[in-house]
C-alpha cells in the first residue's frame, strides 16, 4: 500500500519544466517558450517605457510614472557614483538602466498565472520566464561581460593598460605574477556566476510556487501567495544584484587603470600630499 501511495503521489505531483521547450521552428532555428515570452516582455517593456517617457513632466506625477522615475534615477546615481569620473559612468547609464528594467520586468511578468502551466502547446508550457532559462541568463551575462571588457579596454587606454590592473605589483615577482593570473582566470568565471545566480533564484522560486500550489489544491492561491510575494522581492533583488555586479566589474577596471596611470606619471594622491605637508610643518 505504501508503494501504491508513493506511485500515486509521484504521478499526481506538480509538473515543473526546468528545460525550455521548442514551440515552433523558423527555418532551422528553434523558437523556445522562453524566447517567445522574452519577446513578449520586450514589447511590453518598450511600450510601457515609451508611454512613461511621453508622460514625464517637470512637475512630478504619481502612480507608475513616479516609481519608474525613482528606479531609473536610482540606477543612474548608482552607475555614476561607481566611477571616479562621473562623465565616464554617464556614458554607460542607458545600458545598465535597460539591463535592470529588462531583468526586473521579466522576473515579475514570469509570476503571472498564464506563464508556465497556464497555457500549453502539447505537453509543454507555451510561455516560460526568460530569466528562468539558463540559455537566457547566459546570453545576458555574455553580452554584459563583453560590454564590460570593451568598455574597460577603451576607458583604460588599450588592452595593455587593462591587463595591468590585474597585477598589484611587479609582474616579474612570481607571487604577484601568480596572483595576477588567478585574478584574470577569476574574471573569466564571472559570466558563469552571473548567469547561474539569476537562473537558480528564478527557477527555485518557480518550483516553490508550483509545489505549494499543488499542496493547496483548491486553496492554491492562498498557499502560494506568500511565496509569490517573496518572489516579487527576490526578482527585484536579483535584478539589482546582476546590475550592480556588472557596474562594479566595469568601474573597478576603469578606476584601477586611472590609478595606475597617476602612479606612472608620478602624481601623488591628495591625501598623501596633505599628510606629508603636515608632518613637515610639525
Amino acid at each position: 500500500m505504501t508503494l501504491s501511495l508513493l506511485n500515486f503521489l509521484a504521478d499526481s505531483g506538480p509538473s515543473v519544466h526546468i528545460a525550455p521547450g521548442s514551440v515552433w521552428h523558423i527555418g532551422g532555428l528553434a523558437i523556445t517558450n522562453s524566447i517567445l515570452y522574452g519577446w513578449i516582455c520586450i514589447i511590453l517593456i518598450c511600450a510601457l517605457l515609451i508611454w512613461v517617457a511621453r508622460q514625464v513632466t517637470v512637475k512630478p506625477k504619481g502612480g507608475i510614472i513616479q516609481y519608474i522615475e525613482v528606479a531609473v534615477g536610482f540606477i543612474t546615481d548608482l552607475v555614476e557614483g561607481a566611477f571616479d569620473d562621473e562623465k565616464v559612468g554617464r556614458k554607460y547609464v542607458p545600458y545598465f538602466v535597460t539591463l535592470f528594467c529588462f531583468i526586473l520586468f521579466n522576473n515579475w511578468l514570469g509570476l503571472l498565472p498564464i506563464v508556465g502551466e497556464g497555457f500549453k502547446s502539447g505537453n509543454l508550457p507555451l510561455l516560460r520566464p526568460f530569466t528562468g532559462d539558463l540559455n537566457g541568463t547566459l546570453a545576458m551575462a555574455v553580452v554584459t561581460m563583453l560590454l564590460v571588457y570593451v568598455g574597460s579596454i577603451r576607458e583604460s587606454g588599450g588592452i595593455v593598460h587593462y591587463v595591468k590592473h590585474f597585477f598589484v605589483g611587479n609582474p616579474l615577482n612570481p607571487i604577484y605574477l601568480l596572483v595576477g593570473i588567478l585574478e584574470m582566470v577569476t574574471d573569466l568565471t564571472r559570466v558563469i556566476s552571473l548567469s547561474l545566480r539569476l537562473f537558480l533564484n528564478v527557477t527555485i522560486g518557480e518550483i516553490l510556487i508550483a509545489v505549494f500550489s499543488y499542496l493547496g489544491h483548491i486553496a492554491a492561491p492562498l498557499t502560494a501567495l506568500p511565496f509569490t510575494l517573496l518572489e516579487v522581492a527576490v526578482g527585484a533583488l536579483q535584478a539589482y544584484i546582476f546590475t550592480i555586479l556588472a557596474v562594479m566589474y566595469l568601474a573597478i577596471a576603469v578606476n584601477s587603470a586611472s590609478e595606475h596611470d597617476d602612479l606612472t606619471k608620478g602624481e601623488v594622491p591628495e591625501t598623501i600630499g596633505t599628510t606629508s605637508e603636515g608632518a613637515v610643518n610639525g
